[in-house]
C-alpha cells in the first residue's frame, strides 16, 4: 500500500469515485454477481474490498438489473441503475460520470473478489504524473497461463506505457529461447474525467472488435494507457471452476 508521502498526498488531494460495473446478464457464466461464495454473493466481496482502500472517496455499485439493485439496498450498498444499452463496463462508469463528479473514476469489475486495496494503491500512483490519463495493472503471467486466451497480455514501454493488449502470447518468442517474463493484465482501470469522456464518442476499434478488449479502443485513438506492476494476482470469476478456486482461498 502507499505509504503518507509526496505522492499520495497529491493524490488525496483529487476526488476519486470507484465504480463496480454489475451487469446480471454475464453469458459464460450466468447470475454470476449474484452467486454466492463462501455464503455472501460476489458482489459484496468486491464492494468489501473496494472499501477497504483508504484512497478511494466513494464506491458505487452500477447495474442495468433490477435484482442486483434490490439486493443492493437491501444489505445498505450504495449503488445507481446505468442504462441496459451500456456496451462496457467503460461505457458504464461513463454513464455514472454523467451525473456524479469526480477527478478520477476507478473501474473495478463485479467479478474480481480477490480485489485487496493494494491494487488500488498500485493503480492510482501513475497519477502523480500530469500526463497520464488512464491508468491499469499488471502481474506476472504463470506458465500454465501463457498460451490462455483468457489470460490477457500485454507489453508496455519503459515509461509504462502500453504498446499493446493481446489474447494472443505476446511477445511472440520467434527462436523459442525462452525465459521471457510475459505480464498478465489485470481489468482493473483508473480515468481521468476527460478521458472517459470522450471513450463513448468513440467509434469501436477494429483491434477492440477482433480481441474483445475495450481498452484497445483508447489506444488506437491515440490514448495512452500506462500498465502499473502488482505482484498480487486476481481471479477474475467467469467460470463454474474460478467459482470454486475463489470460494477455496476465501475460506483459506
Amino acid at each position: 500500500m502507499l505509504e503518507p508521502s509526496v505522492a499520495y498526498e497529491e493524490i488525496r488531494k483529487q476526488r476519486i469515485l470507484a465504480v463496480i460495473p454489475a451487469r446480471l446478464g454475464s453469458t459464460r457464466l450466468p447470475r454470476k454477481v449474484l452467486r454466492e461464495i463462501a455464503g455472501e454473493p460476489m458482489i459484496a466481496w468486491v464492494y468489501r474490498a473496494a472499501r477497504a482502500c483508504p484512497l478511494l472517496d466513494q464506491v458505487l455499485i452500477a447495474t442495468d438489473s433490477e435484482e442486483v439493485l434490490s439486493f443492493a439496498q437491501e444489505h445498505n450498498l450504495p449503488a445507481v441503475f446505468t442504462p441496459e444499452d451500456c456496451a462496457s463496463g467503460t461505457d458504464r462508469v461513463h454513464a455514472v460520470a454523467e451525473s456524479i463528479a469526480a477527478d478520477i473514476y476507478v473501474n473495478i469489475q463485479g467479478d474480481e473478489p480477490l480485489l485487496r486495496p493494494e491494487h488500488l494503491d498500485t493503480l492510482l500512483e501513475p497519477m502523480t504524473r500530469p500526463e497520464v490519463e488512464v491508468t491499469t495493472l499488471a502481474t506476472r503471467c504463470s506458465p500454465d497461463q501463457v498460451h490462455n486466451p483468457n489470460a490477457v497480455k500485454v507489453v508496455a514501454a519503459a515509461n509504462g506505457r502500453a504498446l499493446y493488449f493481446s489474447r494472443a502470447t505476446l511477445p511472440y518468442d520467434r527462436d523459442n529461447v525462452g525465459g521471457f517474463a510475459y505480464r498478465k493484465h489485470l481489468g482493473i482501470y483508473a480515468y481521468r474525467k476527460n478521458a472517459l469522456k470522450r471513450f463513448p464518442g468513440l467509434l469501436p476499434s477494429s483491434l477492440e472488435a477482433a480481441e474483445k478488449l475495450e481498452q484497445l479502443r483508447f489506444l488506437e485513438n491515440g490514448i495512452d494507457v500506462y500498465v502499473a506492476d502488482t505482484p498480487y494476482d486476481t481471479i477474475g470469476v467467469d467460470t463454474e471452476e474460478d467459482l470454486r478456486r475463489v470460494e477455496e482461498i476465501l475460506r483459506g
